[in-house]
């Protein structure tokens, strides 16, 4: 579990008891309910990460909405967006191994992560990371709920691919952005786990080393 369930899961059973003893039970039986929920949301489960060379995994839970060609810095791009509901594990992690080149903070609006304007306009966390010759950027954007983002890492750190880098609290999106010319593996309406699905192939890899054969996952787990 993410530490920070426990900061919204313990207050709230600290005012349960409160409640409890000072009425009944049952008028803290919503506190408690809440509490359960937060411990719920802020799980962080264990995820076999592929180590196909080239593969490029989701940075997040949720279903793929979009996929489309971008311009970035005037290079065009494949962009995939993901929308995470509340539902949803909303832990990110690093589609690449590399290091982390850029790390840009940008405020904004607070529009529903399904408008396709949020991507530009709401709140977010733009990432850069670069490794085997290839630049992947990926976007934490704030939806409708959210209202907190967080990123771990800073720049100059290395990351392994799947590694956790950090969390968007409550609904959510994420959008990757990576070279026009990678082998994508997702459609619209796919669901996909961060640290697990391969949305895509980077590099020249051939159809034989996209196969795995022999491959042994990598477990990145509490």
């Amino acid at each position: 579990m993410v530490p920070d369930g426990y900061y919204y899961a313990v207050p709230l059973v600290g005012a349960a008891a409160l409640i409890g003893w000072l009425t009944s039970p049952w008028w803290a039986s919503p506190a408690v309910l809440l509490a359960v929920f937060f411990l719920w949301f802020f799980r962080d489960p264990t995820r076999v990460v592929p180590d196909t060379a080239g593969a490029l995994v989701s940075p997040a839970d949720g279903k793929v909405t979009d996929i489309s060609q971008v311009l970035s810095d005037g290079k065009p791009r494949a962009c995939i967006s993901i929308f995470l509901n509340v539902f949803d594990v909303h832990v990110n992690r690093s589609p690449i191994a590399g290091v982390i080149r850029e790390v840009r903070y940008q405020t904004g609006q607070f529009l529903n992560a399904m408008n396709a304007n949020s991507a530009r306009l709401n709140e977010q966390n733009v990432v850069t990371v670069e490794g085997d010759g290839q630049t992947v950027v990926f976007k934490q954007i704030a939806g409708l709920l959210a209202r907190r983002i967080v990123f771990r890492k800073d720049v100059g750190d290395a990351v392994a691919r799947g590694e956790r880098v950090g969390l968007i609290k409550f609904g959510s999106r994420v959008d990757v952005l990576m070279d026009s010319s990678a082998r994508l593996q997702v459609k619209v309406g796919d669901r996909v786990k961060g640290g697990s699905s391969v949305l895509a192939y980077l590099g020249a890899a051939t159809t034989g080393e996209l196969v795995g054969k022999n491959a042994e996952p990598v477990r990145h787990g509490a």
